[in-house]
């Protein structure tokens, strides 16, 4: 009986470090079925995804990949890849990201255990309900935002989620929360940032006649709409699109890179690499 693992890791660059991989995963009786890497020559940091059937278990694993670390001054992660991870969404009152979101879920494209959904809002507990998702509306005004947000980081933590998603959340999170929730939260926005700020952007955008509709899927930091960039996706349009055209078709671009951003972290497919990010599709 053969289990199934992912196998993530980081280190400085230097001849070896497959062979090192490889032969060790050959001791254990390891098969390997995926594997990606990557040398950045700007950083001097070699990254690798592996991903292996073995019949030996995280405790015959660990120790070996401990012992393999300190070799290679490499930071690593194992992950058992039978076990969904268990996600947590927060939403205002556009819907269309968790729409899609819950809709690839239960079609089977996405590999999540959805806990719960947080929202500001009580304008999507049916569609929450429908999917059989626990609903929290906790209200955010100026003056009690630490007070909803300690009750936010308290479902989250009493769920185990492993990813939040910010799937059209219309808050600005605390610098507490971000580095609490740091490397494990997806924020989705528009990409007419820092452009077009504010209230209507689709509006502003037509008046100045784009040409470019886009998304940007990021991990969230302190810095707002500036944390580590997952995936990116653009749409061409023209002078016929209405700012009501243009705005359905940001929410279709939307939706469909904040799937892919959260699809890819899910399966461990993104490294982080400072400011940028490592992914292995």
């Amino acid at each position: 009986m053969q289990d199934s693992y992912i196998l993530t890791l980081s280190c400085p660059d230097r001849p070896g470090i497959v062979h090192a991989v490889s032969g060790f995963l050959a001791t254990q009786g390891g098969n390997i079925e995926e594997a990606a890497q990557f040398n950045d020559h700007a950083t001097g940091l070699f990254f690798m995804r592996v991903q292996f059937s073995c019949a030996a278990g995280t405790g015959a694993l660990r120790p070996g990949l401990a012992a393999l670390a300190g070799d290679f001054d490499m930071q690593w992660q194992l992950h058992p890849t039978e076990q969904p991870m268990r996600t947590v969404i927060f939403v205002s009152r556009q819907g269309h990201c968790l729409n899609d979101l819950l809709f690839r879920w239960k079609s089977g494209l996405l590999h999540l255990d959805i806990r719960a959904i947080i929202s500001n809002h009580r304008d999507f507990y049916q569609l929450a309900a429908g999917y059989d998702v626990p609903f929290h509306h906790i209200g955010v005004t100026a003056g009690d935002k630490a007070r909803a947000e300690a009750r936010q980081l308290e479902i989250i933590e009493a769920e185990g989620a492993e990813l939040v998603v910010l799937a059209r959340y219309m808050q600005i999170l605390s610098d507490e929360l971000c580095q609490r929730l740091a490397g494990r939260a997806i924020n989705i926005h528009h990409s007419f940032l820092p452009s077009f700020k504010g209230a209507r952007p689709y509006h502003q955008a037509h008046e100045r006649g784009v040409k470019l509709i886009g998304a940007t899927a990021h991990y969230v930091t302190a810095d707002l709409d500036e944390g580590p960039i997952i995936e990116q996706d653009v749409a061409r349009v023209d002078h016929s699109k209405a700012p009501e055209a243009l705005a359905a078709i940001g929410r279709d671009t939307e939706s469909q890179v904040l799937a892919r951003a959260v699809k890819w972290h899910s399966e461990h497919r993104v490294l982080r690499s400072g400011q940028r990010t490592v992914v292995f599709k």
